[in-house]
């Protein structure tokens, strides 16, 4: 990730230096990361002209509060964190970490829920005027962890050769895109060790094994597949005692950042399972039997000796000396034998055969120096798979038997050299030179690296002058490059023509009086150092675009600056231009400019090809592309080659090579230039006569763009949406649209492309069906070279209102708003009325129709004004019926009525009248109804229904409350009545008491008093 960031940094600072201006690139959001686990940041600034260490501060503006600037970290004050951070921000779970002077990364150790915000880099100004920007923001988003990764902890018992299977079980619930990576571990040895992995499904779904389980892998013996959704199963085919230890499964979940790198956000590993695998009793010990001294010119024979395993066993055995392999005999006998042994069993003087089955020699007729030291035999017992290959069971190693051979007399050995330090690809001389008695000596170069402990033989020279090439660092040497004479009989000069850096270290001169290439440390030898200097290090090669962002079809160029301090650098160069396209990981050949001028493109990129331009001069290449489209979107990256004098000449490799960081370019799609004339048009014609409507092109971008031209037409007499009447694509297809693909449709209405901007809409005896609203959309599109189209953009005209010239005769039908109930599998009639007047001299035709909810409208049947009837889908037929029941009423009869035919139906009724000579019917004028709404009941009738259904039962339920209740409110009103009237004749019989006593006095009180009593007996 911090790899990928210092990338887009570096690319974004080689931009920003050419203008000067200064600029915050911080790391394009939004980033998805999950809770708990860590996040890393990055953000530069470029373009600064203070000191080249600048100091950042980070902050985060979260969503409660989007304009609350809350500081975290800076690399400057301690004391910048809010108090929210400073905690953590002290303990290091979220810090910064600076990788240059002018980037940094934020890093936080263990998300939480409230890290989600819109997080800003700030740099502070170091310039002498603020000019350019000096912050960048981005959002990182914090998702929970749903990743889950489950197996049984169980300890298993398998003998070695036994199958094994494990499941797995992984499952996510992020709500973004993610990848899942699953991996099968092996922990050894209690579980302290590293575990070693067994085999991996990747986040792109590709298998890959371990190191240790490649070959097993490659033979079948070990598996991993997807059972169903979230089941992984690890399968092994045959145990072997290797396999012991705890086996567990780790699963990992990936998402891709908007700069296309994949990211792993949340990481789960199941309990562990120990397997115990009991290893096959095959034992067997090897031991090697040899003589201890020998004579140089006499016989030596080693006898490698297996004793134990099973009956005829399959060995393999390897014959070392001094621990390097010299022979190697494969189980079906096969023989291989190292250069230098070759050639002796070629001359007779070696031999290398199979005993018996456990018992194997190696025999030299003619020992010498070289044969001495120490030998050793490694046998390995193997079986063959049922994939043909060979599976190892058991490998043991014979111990150690030493051979010596008599020491020679002493000499003296001096290495020396003009030159110990010299550049790569100048020459290097080197003499040894020995002293003692003039005697015959062969010699020979060794080269010990600076990587290598063990020496590599140069050159060679026996005694008889025979040479020997060894083996450079790059391959076999060459007698062009390296060569090995003598001066005298004491001194021997080595010299190589050119050198490289791998040729840098140790040389040593060997000198030996034996007649045989020297062995073990029977030769007298001296040493010298070599320093080869890389050219490498002082070649830089950058590339910069002043123009990263580019729009669709324009030109872009790209600069490769090459910069040295050798002076001793040839030119031209060698200048290879590479790409890697959008969402890929591997880098093509575009074009190689070599430095004889040959050019070379590449095989896979063949877009390149006619719109490429390179320019190149001593210390700069200019790669210009035309026409960008977004194929072209990726990173480019450049590679210089460099020559010394001496390759020109003898045509070898490059000397040096070094290739720039890779420069991302992105093609955008420019804004579209399409304007189609937008102005109202109205036409007024003749009823069956022929129009057109045009679609005008007032600008647009002309080059290497399509046109796509589609019609559209919404009626007046109804409100039906618009309708496509047909579309003409950008590959000059005709597609009609739903309502018009009809032979009738396709035969009244045609487009025609009068100009490369005109485009003509043509409609045939226009009707009264015909009137409405008509427009055209018009888009542009691109054709890429892999045969993809993009399209740009779009446009669409003004409405044109198309009328017919008043005829005097107009179509009246009944809008009356019905609601219609039907019982469900019975039927029901649906009728549509004239209102008014009607000619009689007029044929009429009916269309019906029926929709539901927001669904478009359905022709069901059409009653044509000959007769004729035909059906919006043959299926119909037998579900219903439509006829005319008299002069005035059109009838649509349903049969066997479901639910699924509930909703709204309506016609449409067209005046026909005959024209011309000879006669002709001619569409006059039209008029729909209003909808009638069917609803279906149910067959089977609920309670309530049952109740509903009776006339008597209802009426006598709703009128019967309503009868009692007024009774009851006449009683209730009669009562109250006759009680406020004894109330009244009570006050006034006590006034009238009152009265009497004042005038009569007692006497015609007792005698009014009786008459009361009588009075009140009589009213009780």
């Amino acid at each position: 990730m911090a790899h990928i960031v210092y990338v887009a940094s570096f690319s974004l600072l080689l931009t920003k230096l050419s203008t000067g201006q200064r600029e915050v690139t911080v790391q394009k959001g939004p980033l998805y990361r999950a809770e708990g686990y860590a996040v890393s940041i990055g953000c530069n600034v470029t373009g600064h002209q203070g000191p080249s260490e600048q100091h950042f501060q980070w902050s985060i503006y979260l969503p409660t509060a989007p304009t609350r600037e809350i500081q975290i970290v800076s690399t400057k004050d301690a004391a910048f964190s809010y108090a929210v951070y400073a905690q953590r921000v002290q303990s290091r779970d979220i810090y910064i970490e600076r990788v240059q002077g002018n980037a940094v990364f934020l890093h936080i150790s263990k998300l939480q829920k409230k890290d989600a915000g819109e997080y800003e880099c700030h740099t502070l100004n170091t310039d002498e005027k603020y000019y350019g920007s000096y912050s960048a923001k981005t959002n990182l988003t914090v998702i929970p962890d749903t990743l889950s990764a489950t197996m049984p902890s169980h300890t298993l018992s398998k003998e070695e050769g036994e199958p094994l299977e494990l499941t797995c079980e992984v499952s996510k619930a992020t709500a973004q895109h993610t990848h899942l990576s699953v991996t099968w571990y092996l922990t050894q040895q209690g579980g302290s060790s590293q575990p070693t992995k067994i085999i991996s499904l990747s986040r792109d779904f590709t298998l890959t094994p371990g190191a240790s389980y490649a070959e097993r892998f490659a033979a079948g013996d070990v598996q991993l597949s997807k059972l169903g959704v979230t089941t992984f199963k690890l399968s092994i085919g045959r145990l072997q005692p290797s396999d012991q230890g705890q086996l567990f499964c780790e699963a990992a979940e990936w998402i891709q950042d908007p700069d296309e790198t994949w990211i792993s956000i949340t990481k789960k590993q199941t309990d562990q399972t120990t397997l115990r695998v009991q290893p096959a009793v095959r034992d067997f010990q090897v031991s090697i039997t040899a003589e201890s001294t020998f004579a140089e010119g006499k016989p030596l024979e080693l006898v490698c000796l297996v004793v134990g395993s099973g009956q005829d066993p399959q060995l393999q055995v390897v014959w070392l000396l001094n621990g390097i392999e010299t022979a190697h005999i494969d189980a079906g006998g096969v023989l291989d034998l190292k250069k230098d042994y070759k050639d002796r069993a070629n001359q007779g003087q070696l031999q290398v055969s199979k005993l018996s089955p456990k018992a194997f020699s190696l025999k030299i007729f003619s020992a010498g120096p070289e044969d001495e030291g120490t030998y050793t035999c490694t046998v390995t017992e193997v079986v063959k798979t049922a994939m043909g290959s060979w599976q190892v069971l058991q490998r043991k190693q014979s111990p150690v038997s030493q051979v010596h051979l008599k020491e020679p007399s002493a000499r003296s050995v001096v290495v020396s050299t003009k030159q110990q330090d010299v550049w790569e690809g100048e020459p290097l001389t080197l003499l040894c030179k020995t002293g003692g008695p003039e005697r015959p000596l062969s010699v020979s170069w060794w080269h010990i690296s600076q990587n290598h402990a063990t020496p590599m033989l140069v050159a060679g020279m026996k005694q008889d002058g025979t040479l020997q090439l060894g083996n450079s660092p790059g391959g076999p040497r060459s007698h062009d490059n390296t060569r090995l004479d003598k001066v005298d009989w004491a001194t021997f000069r080595l010299e190589m023509a050119f050198t490289t850096v791998a040729e840098s270290g140790v040389y040593q001169c060997r000198v030996s009086e034996r007649t045989q290439k020297q062995a073990g440390d029977q030769y007298w030898a001296h040493s010298i150092s070599v320093t080869v200097k890389s050219l490498k290090s002082s070649l830089q090669v950058s590339l910069m675009s002043r123009q990263p962002k580019v729009k669709l079809l324009d030109t872009f160029s790209l600069s490769c600056i090459v910069g040295t301090t050798y002076s001793g650098l040839a030119l031209p160069l060698t200048v290879t231009w590479k790409f890697q396209p959008a969402g890929s990981q591997v880098f093509h050949q575009i074009i190689r400019i070599a430095h004889n001028g040959t050019i070379e493109w590449g095989d896979f990129l063949s877009q390149f090809t006619k719109k490429t331009k390179v320019s190149q001069t001593s210390y700069h290449s200019q790669l210009s592309i035309h026409d960008s489209t977004m194929e072209e979107t990726g990173m480019y990256q450049c590679k210089v080659e460099i020559y010394d004098r001496n390759s020109l000449h003898t045509n070898s490799p490059a000397r040096v090579s070094a290739t720039s960081y890779p420069l991302q370019i992105s093609v955008t799609l420019p804004a579209s230039e399409l304007r189609v004339n937008a102005s109202r048009q109205y036409q007024e014609i003749s009823i069956n006569s022929n129009t057109v409507i045009e679609c005008s092109i007032l600008s647009r971008r002309t080059k290497n763009l399509k046109l796509a031209i589609a019609w559209y037409f919404s009626p007046i007499s109804t409100s039906t949406t618009w309708l496509k009447i047909l579309e003409l694509d950008q590959t000059n297809v005709v597609k009609y649209g739903d309502e018009f693909h009809t032979p009738r449709r396709k035969q009244k209405f045609h487009s025609e492309k009068m100009s490369p901007n005109l485009f003509q809409l043509h409609i045939m005896s226009v009707e009264d069906s015909d009137q409405g609203v008509y427009y055209c959309a018009v888009e542009e599109w691109l054709l890429f070279t892999n045969g993809t189209w993009q399209k740009l953009g779009g446009a669409k005209s003004g409405l044109t209102e198309l009328r017919l010239k008043p005829s005097g005769s107009k179509v009246h039908i009944s809008k009356m708003y019905l609601t219609e109930n039907a019982t469900e599998h019975g039927n029901v009639d649906i009728h549509c009325s004239f209102e008014g007047s009607r000619s009689l001299t007029s044929l009429y035709s009916v269309t019906w129709f029926w929709s539901r909810g927001h669904t478009r409208r359905h022709m069901l049947a059409h009653l044509q004004h000959d007769g004729l009837l035909e059906y919006g889908d043959e299926g119909l037929r037998r579900h219903l019926h439509c006829y005319r029941s008299s002069p005035t009423d059109f009838v649509l009869e349903l049969h066997e009525v479901e639910e699924e035919d509930a909703g709204m139906y309506w016609c449409s009724v067209a005046e026909w009248q005959l024209h011309g000579h000879p006669g002709k019917w001619v569409n006059q004028a039209s008029d729909e109804s209003q909808s009638v709404v069917l609803r279906v009941l149910s067959s089977e009738p609920t309670f309530p229904a049952r109740i509903c259904s009776s006339s008597l039962l209802l009426y006598f339920l709703v009128a019967c409350p309503i009868v009692l209740f007024g009774l009851l409110l006449i009683s209730l009103l009669c009562l109250y009545q006759k009680a406020r009237k004894l109330s009244r004749e009570s006050r006034s019989t006590q006034k009238e008491k009152a009265l009497w006593v004042g005038m009569k006095g007692a006497e015609g009180w007792i005698t009014g008093r009786k008459e009361d009593e009588e009075e009140e007996e009589e009213h009780h």
